[in-house]
């Protein structure tokens, strides 16, 4: 007996689970390889390889070439898989971009147990009449790829958590379904298949992000995560532990670049490295960049409090504005969000298992971490991404899973 319990924890302790995640953006193509291991019965994730390249055949978060942005999936994978000494195979990819999405919609039912006790099937049969609840005109065009639980009510009062077991005439659900356009995800899937690589699921890119730099605390009190891209700004809200909303603005660093180009009189590429902090060739004002990336700067708050007022939470988010991406590193950022929103403000920290060897913390690599992070998560009915309900698939492509949302057991604290 003892030989065998030594035996079981030897192979126990040998155990590895890899994944991948490809995250496809405007300017970049990032790909991460991570691997679980079972080190004396604890689960430690780590990231073992990381690839990118040039993002070719995309605009603002749009395909505009299939074949292009597959080399680029190639050009990446094959960085981090000469990193990883793994190859991957199967990736969970995230979608971003002008297209993205999200409405709410509720949907109720009669419990079907002749005792009226909550079963799993009544929470699918009560998400299935919110889905069907949505107007046409909302959803032309368009697939739904994250449906998310935000409230359940039984016989009319609020049920705090999933309400399965107890007993109840009525359960309704509130949910926030997370859409893009159809054709898109189509050249999405169909992009990296061509690349060689067979996707696992499809994520929406903002809450890829939220799972390595969002905290329960934050999500539960009241936060917003922004990631500033190249071209776009994408936004989520959470409150009481659960995404209220999802948006996307088609502005983002790449314009922030522009206007220092412009108003500097220097090139795209020394107008990047200036933006960032880099030193530069040409002589210019300081107090003149300052007034070219702030005013910039407070058009993208701007959107996001005029978001905020829409849904009602404006200055009424206790964990305030979490940064994330690329132009998140722009010098003042903070304090710009702060003064524009009237809220506390933070740069995005990647939280990836406990490990510190290896750690990423540059913002810009949230969503591809987020996305390793949910194929840890992703067996059985309750993963990350919740409950099977349908498929999905690219023209000529294979199936790909869209799961109802049990969200976050996660490792964020």
């Amino acid at each position: 007996m003892g030989i065998q319990w030594r035996r079981l924890n030897k192979l126990c302790s040998m155990s590895r689970h890899v994944v991948a995640g490809i995250d496809i953006g405007t300017s970049e193509t990032k790909v991460i390889i991570a691997e679980g291991v079972v080190e004396n019965g604890h689960f430690s994730p780590r990231i073992i390889g990381t690839g990118s390249a040039e993002s070719r055949g995309v605009e603002k978060g749009f395909i505009a070439s299939v074949a292009e942005v597959a080399e680029s999936v190639r050009a990446a994978a094959a960085k981090a898989e000469k990193a990883a000494g793994v190859r991957p195979r199967r990736a969970f990819v995230s979608f971003g971009g002008i297209g993205l999405g999200s409405i709410t919609a509720t949907g109720s039912v009669a419990i079907t147990r002749a005792d009226l006790e909550v079963s799993e099937r009544d929470l699918t049969l009560a998400l299935e009449a919110a889905e069907a609840a949505l107007s046409k005109e909302v959803t032309l065009n368009k697939r739904i790829i994250n449906t998310i639980p935000v409230e359940y009510k039984i016989d009319g009062k609020i049920s705090w958590g999933e309400p399965v077991g107890l007993k109840a005439h009525k359960l309704e659900v509130k949910a926030l379904f997370i859409t893009c356009l159809e054709h898109h995800l189509g050249d999405l899937i169909k992009a990296v298949e061509e690349a060689g690589i067979e996707v696992v699921d499809v994520v929406a890119a903002p809450v890829a992000a939220s799972f390595v730099t969002v905290s329960k605390k934050e999500r539960r009190v009241g936060a917003l995560l922004a990631d500033v891209g190249a071209e776009t700004l994408s936004v989520i809200a959470f409150e009481n532990g659960n995404p209220v909303s999802l948006e996307v603005f088609g502005v983002g660093g790449e314009d922030i670049t522009n206007d220092i180009a412009l108003g500097l009189k220097v090139s795209l590429e020394e107008a990047e490295i200036i933006k960032l902090g880099g030193l530069s060739r040409s002589p210019y004002s300081k107090k003149k960049l300052d007034e070219i990336i702030s005013a910039r700067l407070y058009d993208c708050f701007e959107s996001i409090e005029g978001h905020l007022k829409k849904i009602g939470r404006d200055r009424l988010l206790p964990a305030g504005i979490i940064l994330s991406g690329g132009s998140a590193k722009i010098g003042g950022v903070k304090a710009l969000a702060e003064e524009a929103l009237s809220l506390p403000a933070s740069v995005a920290e990647i939280h990836f298992g406990q490990a510190e060897k290896g750690k990423i913390k540059d913002p810009a690599w949230t969503v591809a971490c987020g996305l390793a992070l949910l194929g840890f998560n992703s067996d059985g009915a309750q993963a990350l991404t919740g409950r099977k309900s349908g498929s999905f698939s690219a023209p000529g492509g294979k199936d790909v899973v869209r799961k109802l949302s049990k969200w976050f057991s996660q490792f964020l604290p």
